[in-house]
């Protein structure tokens, strides 16, 4: 594939979704295979959403929208962000695009030089890492540990920053260890930024309506950094949209405007239907993403609970989003029937053969010494799913 350019082949394939067509093409062969790689919420779209997406099919609207999305849903965005946020983006300052991942690409793209570096603390979504390469800039890592909650402190911080740093990747509640940061810690971070003049921050904030034991917040909500934080949010989690592709970000004007450019050459303006079932999702006025976030929460207590019965693993509570990272550690180096467990990716691999789960090995998320799951699933399939995983892990000597 010498004719391929340089770029892609330097890209990764997403290995949560590789994970995710593996389990689906065993499912198509029979296999009984419980799925618990993707992030994606199990329940479907509110029907109020759903209603309006219909509704907007009979009312024509099938024609190229604006680039950086309707007028009326980035109001009701603003709306949002000042509501819920405390955040004062103007309808100018909103870009709306095909997810939040197409949102975070836009941005990179438009920030990033070919050189400049890109702090992103780890374990980190499996897609800043390569996005940033996609732009030309240079990841640099920040590694943390189980003990300290998989949260960066603010001397790691510092001490990452060099003369050519251009942003800061800050997720919380994050994905994929569902940690999240309190004001106080995300206040030390927005002061060092402060002091650091030319970088800026995109704050992945996807999951903040997932949060169980305290209160979102916000980056830009630190008023000394606002206009170099550009936050980055999408309907997807909170409503079950994944399908729909909806994301957005409230940004600087400059930012914005160049997000709104660049899109305009990739993509032009998103779905059409999809930004009115958008706009129904954001102003509705049901308890369905409430009754997700509560379910999201036992499902929490559950697994955790049933998880800490496995010898040799270790593991933290997570506070948001719907992922436990559990340390696997013990369990590298040993072997089954003569295969060997080199890493957490061969464990992950071995868990799918053996166990007939679905889970998504830590090397992907810059932490090579864990797995990611997913408990977006039935409290019967996390039951069976922790049973087989248990039963599979006991086996390795």
């Amino acid at each position: 594939m010498e004719y391929l350019s340089d770029r892609v082949q330097s890209l990764s394939e997403s290995q949560t979704l590789a994970m995710a067509q593996k389990s689906r093409e065993l499912k198509a062969q029979g296999i009984n295979v419980i799925n618990l790689s993707l992030g994606e919420p199990d329940f479907f779209t509110p029907d109020d959403i759903k209603e309006a997406a219909k509704r907007a099919i009979d009312e024509n609207y099938t024609k190229y929208p604006p680039v950086p999305g309707y007028n009326d849903l980035r109001e009701a965005i603003s709306k949002k962000f000042l509501n819920e946020n405390g955040l004062k983006y103007s309808v100018e300052q909103i870009v709306v695009s095909a997810g939040g991942k197409h949102s975070l690409m836009n941005v990179l793209m438009s920030l990033v030089n070919p050189g400049d570096e890109v702090i992103i603390p780890a374990p980190y979504w499996v897609s800043y890492y390569d996005q940033v390469l996609l732009a030309g800039g240079k990841p640099v890592i920040i590694e943390t540990n189980l003990e300290d909650d998989f949260k960066m402190s603010p001397g790691q911080l510092e001490k990452a920053i060099t003369g050519k740093t251009k942003l800061l990747i800050f997720n919380s509640p994050s994905n994929p260890t569902g940690m999240v940061y309190t004001r106080d810690e995300m206040q030390k971070i927005a002061e060092i930024i402060d002091r650091h003049k030319g970088i800026f921050v995109i704050s992945d904030e996807i999951y903040e309506h997932i949060i169980f034991s305290q209160k979102h917040v916000s980056m830009a909500s630190f008023d000394f950094i606002y206009d170099r934080v550009i936050t980055v949010n999408g309907v997807s989690k909170a409503y079950a949209m994944t399908g729909w592709r909806i994301g957005y970000i409230g940004a600087p004007l400059p930012v914005a405007r160049a997000c709104s450019k660049l899109q305009s050459q990739f993509t032009s303006g998103v779905c059409s239907i999809a930004q009115r079932a958008a706009l129904a999702a954001l102003l509705s006025k049901g308890d369905e993403r409430e009754k997700m976030r509560l379910a999201f929460q036992r499902r929490r207590d559950l697994i955790c609970s049933l998880m800490k019965e496995i010898p040799g693993l270790k593991l933290r509570v997570p506070q948001g989003a719907f992922y436990i990272m559990p340390d696997v550690s013990y369990f590298i180096d040993k072997s089954y029937n003569g295969t060997v467990i080199n890493n957490s990716d061969d464990l992950a691999l071995y868990l799918l053969e053996r166990a007939r789960v679905a889970v998504v090995g830590g090397t992907a998320f810059g932490a090579p010494g864990c797995i990611r799951i997913s408990y977006a699933a039935s409290d019967e399939e996390i039951i069976e799913a922790v049973k087989r995983i248990k039963s599979a892990l006991a086996d390795l000597r």
